[in-house]
């Protein structure tokens, strides 16, 4: 296999496929708008306490996780569509990955300090 070996995709397949990344990306966006419509329902219909503003917290930080995720993502396969080459399939794969395990590994640090937090004010009181 040749050191540069280019990537034959007709610009016709590509701009189709940048197209689908588009119209997936909207659909998912459409999905967690709707995600949390029904999260605000369901929570605005239990009892306001402490347990029920850290749940609130949670989900709002859940969902904004999952978007900035999800566009990370989107941005990675229109990235890919557009890939001359092995060489720049494999940097921008090593670029995605390194990028989202640094972003997972914050996310979750964050969520676990607010369910820390949560979990702390939902103690019994002495």
């Amino acid at each position: 296999m040749a050191q540069d070996s280019h990537l034959d995709m007709p610009q016709q397949l590509r701009e189709l496929t940048d197209r689908n990344v588009v119209q997936a990306r909207c659909a998912y966006i459409q999905f967690l708008d709707a995600m949390a419509q029904a999260r605000n329902m369901w929570l605005g219909a239990m009892p306001s306490n402490e347990m029920t503003s850290g749940m609130k917290v949670i989900h709002q930080l859940a969902i904004l996780f999952a978007k900035q995720n999800g566009e990370t993502c989107f941005a990675f396969a229109s990235e890919l569509v557009n890939a001359r080459n092995l060489q720049d399939v494999v940097a921008i794969q090593s670029r995605y990955a390194q990028t989202q395990m640094h972003a997972y590994a914050l996310q979750a640090q964050g969520l676990g300090r607010l369910m820390a937090e949560a979990s702390h004010g939902m103690q019994p009181k002495s």
